[in-house]
Formats: structure tokens, C-alpha cells, sequence
């Protein structure tokens, strides 16, 4: 367990760093950080013919990773993992933050906006926080507080433009929580006009289908609104950067952009295979060059990375993530050839712990509580897309049937190179033994390096049934 000394010395450290960046002559470094909710890797510049402008000119003036990945596939975890450095299982955010799910981080876990806080930034969240307790998150602000469905990218960019504006010469720390593209309770907020906003439409017959779902009217309908919705997310990260540019700050800004999750599809969102994990990542660092960049990295990398550009010292426990900017404006970085993942609930009455590490070429995943069902996140049970899969149980999520889906092994490995779509489960073929047991043994490493309190004596919760179960 992390000590309450060790956030203290933490603390120490970090106000003494908090006097040079108020040194006069000095040149601050702000940080602008922008959280999509709910968004696959879905935009134009990863490939996806949707008009996404904005994002696509940031990614072509920044460094575009093509192997980001998040920690974790559901919304709290994630945040959380995002604003700590630290994986799910060791910050305590194990589910939803919200209602009766009611997760939150452990005592003595350090987050940015504390950190950055006691180093003299003026910190501000705008929209969406799904994280807790707000003593862990003492931001100076938060504006345009988390409401059902808020929508309205302008409220959010001219709230974050407005507080820039405010900070006069105190460096700054604002993130932007989006709405977009989650679903609500009539689509995806597409029923109403937003301020600023040209809607996107999307003709259903026409849409990309995305190679886990099979190829049904009320499917391209539900993702011809998700493609909308972050249509109108990219218009809204176009008002918030040249608000930043009017207020003369971007060029001390850095700029990071991603996703919470995967799309909230089935075989996404709350999955470890890759549509709930391989998200869009996007840093924009001045004076960096632009890039195009293939390093395996991961969400736990963000809080040390936004961190590392400040100049905050970080905990005095050890992140499990490593700062991006040594690779910002390169090509890649052949040493980040793994990340791990962990899953533990999403709803409170959803527990399916996992644990996963991808590599370039497999995928490893081990599901703790194997004999459960794995379940389906409300949102995503409820949404047209999955009614119309359930309705026909014969009817397949792409080529992987739904008794396959729902009813999942003790293991699962995967050849990516021969089997891009994880459908063909190698764990029990010989053939794979020897890249099975090396997978294994680095995520029983990770696991154990991280304290994974999944780890000791709890690997199979349903040992005590026996071998005949």
C-alpha cells in the first residue's frame, strides 16, 4: 500500500520545483489535455473516411501514435489511469466512479491536478470528471459541470478559452473532458443543433464497419450517429485550439489528445482485445517536429509525460508508465514493444477481472473469473446495435459467435500477424507453447511488480470447485 509519507515527500519535492516555474523571464509550460469519451480508433488520419478536419490537421502538425493504447476499456478506470500513472488494480479505481458503482481511488494515490496544483499551475477541468474523490482531484475550477448528455463543444471550448485567459501569467493545466462520442439517451445527442456546429450526417449504407461487428441495418445506423458525434467532437477540438492560439499561449502549450475507451460496441468497450484498447493518441509538443510514430505506448504513459514537460517531480512511488516525450517528433522507439492491461468491473454488478500484455506480433489475455459470463456493459445492452445481435443468437460479432463472446476460457492467445481479428484462441496449441509461457511470465512480472492484489493466492477465485468443473 502507497504511504501517506511518501505523497508527503512527494509534496516537498514538487514545491520546490513549483518556484522556478514562477521565476520571472521564464517561459512556462502549459498543458492542454482533451479526453474523448467512448471513441475508437476513428478519424480520418488513422485511415477511417470520416471528416474529422481539426484532428486530422493536429495529428499532421504533431506526433500521431499508431499504437496507443489505454490501460483499461472502461470510462472511470481509465480516467484514472490517465491521471495517475498507474494501472487500475494498483490506484483502486477499479470500476465506474458514478452512482452506485461508487469506485475511487485509494488513499495517498497522486494525481495531476494535485501535483500540478502544489507546483503553482492554475488548474481547471472542463465537462466531464467520472472520477473520485474529488479531494484526489482538487482542481481550481471545474467548469461546465458534468451533466447528462452535455453536449455543447462550444460552452466547453469558450469555458476553457475564458479560464486560459484568467491565469494571466500562471502556467496552466486544463483538461477537457468530452461527451462526445458516448451514447445517449436518444442516440448520440444528434437529435438537437449544437452552437458552431455544421452537422456531419452519415449515410448508414455507406459507413466503415468496423471488422468486429456483423453487417446489419440497425448496426450501420447506430454507427452512422457515432460517426456524427465525433464529427462534432472534431469541430469542438477545432474551437478550443485557436481559442488557445487568440490567447497567445500555444506556442508554450502542450497538446494531448485521446480516448477513454473503445467504441461502445460490442467487442469493444470494456474488452482487452484491440477495439477496446488500440485508441487514437495524438501529442502536440512545440518546437517538436511532426511524426508519424509506431512505439507501443500506453495510457499509464500520459502522467508522466505531462509531468516530464512541466518539470513537477512525480511521486515518490514508482509510475508504471514511462514519459513520451523523449519520442515525441521521432519515428518510433523499438524498445516499447509490449504494453499490459487490467480489467477488473465497469459496473459494480460486472465483475470480470482480466489481465492482458499485447506485443507487436500476440496477444495474451487472462481471464481471472473465467467461469462467469462475461458481461455486457448497460450502455452498449441497451443499444440498437446489440438488441439486434441478441435477437438471433446464431447471428456472429463480425466471425466470433456470441456463445464465444459471452462464454470465455481460463486463457486466450492470439497470432496478430496470422489473426489480426483475435478469432483463432491458441492458448492450448503446442505450437505456441514456448510464446505462450514467455507471455505469461512478463505479465505474471508486471503483475507482480505492480502488486496486483488479483495476484496472491486469488489467480482462479474458483480453485476450491476442483478439477472437475
Amino acid at each position: 500500500m502507497l504511504k501517506a509519507t511518501a505523497a508527503a515527500a512527494a509534496a516537498a519535492v514538487v514545491a520546490t520545483r513549483a518556484g522556478a516555474q514562477s521565476e520571472p523571464g521564464r517561459r512556462h509550460r502549459n498543458v492542454l489535455l482533451l479526453i474523448a469519451d467512448d471513441q475508437g480508433l476513428d478519424l480520418g488520419c488513422y485511415g477511417v473516411p470520416i471528416r474529422t478536419p481539426r484532428l486530422d490537421r493536429l495529428a499532421r502538425e504533431g506526433t500521431r501514435f499508431t499504437q496507443g493504447f489505454a490501460a483499461v476499456s472502461s470510462c472511470s478506470p481509465s480516467r484514472a489511469v490517465i491521471a495517475t500513472g498507474l494501472y487500475t488494480h494498483q490506484n483502486g479505481m477499479y470500476g465506474l466512479q458514478h452512482d452506485v458503482h461508487h469506485q475511487s481511488l485509494l488513499d495517498g494515490i497522486e494525481t495531476l491536478p494535485a501535483m500540478l496544483a502544489r507546483a503553482g499551475y492554475a488548474t481547471a477541468l472542463v465537462g466531464k470528471k467520472h472520477v473520485g474523490p474529488d479531494s484526489a482531484f482538487p482542481y481550481e475550477e471545474e467548469l461546465v459541470p458534468e451533466r447528462s448528455g452535455i453536449r455543447d463543444v462550444r460552452e466547453l471550448a469558450i469555458a476553457a478559452a475564458s479560464f486560459i485567459r484568467s491565469t494571466n501569467d500562471r502556467p496552466f493545466f486544463v483538461t477537457i473532458g468530452y461527451s462526445d462520442p458516448h451514447r445517449a439517451a436518444v442516440d448520440y445527442g444528434n437529435d438537437r443543433a449544437w452552437p458552431g456546429v455544421t452537422p456531419v450526417r452519415y449515410d448508414p449504407r455507406r459507413v466503415p464497419l468496423p471488422s468486429h461487428l456483423p453487417d446489419l441495418p440497425a448496426v450501420r445506423r447506430d454507427l452512422a450517429d457515432y460517426y456524427e458525434s465525433l464529427s462534432r467532437l472534431d469541430a469542438g477540438v477545432g474551437m478550443i485550439l485557436d481559442d488557445l492560439a487568440a490567447t497567445g499561449r500555444a506556442d508554450d502549450t502542450l497538446v494531448i489528445f485521446l480516448s477513454d475507451n473503445g467504441r461502445p460496441f460490442p467487442g469493444a468497450k470494456t474488452n482487452l482485445y484491440d477495439p477496446g484498447l488500440h485508441l487514437p493518441l495524438i501529442v502536440h509538443a512545440p518546437g517538436r517536429p511532426a511524426a508519424v510514430n509506431d512505439a507501443m505506448v500506453s495510457w499509464t504513459d500520459i502522467a508522466p509525460t505531462i509531468l516530464d514537460w512541466t518539470g513537477v517531480a512525480p511521486p515518490a512511488y514508482p509510475l508504471s508508465g514511462r514519459s513520451l516525450l523523449p519520442i515525441v517528433g521521432t519515428r518510433g522507439d523499438p524498445a516499447r514493444d509490449a504494453i499490459f492491461a487490467s480489467h477488473d468491473f465497469h459496473e459494480i454488478n460486472q465483475y470480470y477481472p482480466m489481465r492482458a500484455i499485447r506485443t507487436r506480433t500476440h496477444s495474451y489475455i487472462l481471464n481471472l473469473a473465467h467461469p462467469l459470463d462475461y458481461p455486457v456493459a448497460g450502455d452498449v445492452a441497451g443499444s440498437p446495435s446489440w438488441r439486434a445481435i441478441a435477437a438471433d443468437p446464431a447471428m456472429r460479432l463480425g466471425q466470433r459467435t456470441q456463445a464465444a463472446y459471452l462464454k470465455r476460457p481460463a486463457e486466450e492467445l492470439y497470432d496478430l500477424a496470422r489473426d489480426p481479428g483475435e478469432l483463432v484462441n491458441r492458448a492450448a496449441d503446442s505450437a505456441y507453447a514456448s510464446v505462450k509461457t514467455a507471455l505469461a511470465e512478463r505479465l505474471r512480472a508486471m503483475r507482480a511488480a505492480t502488486r496486483d492484489p488479483w495476484l496472491a493466492g486469488q489467480t482462479d477465485p474458483y480453485a476450491h470447485v476442483g478439477a472437475g468443473r
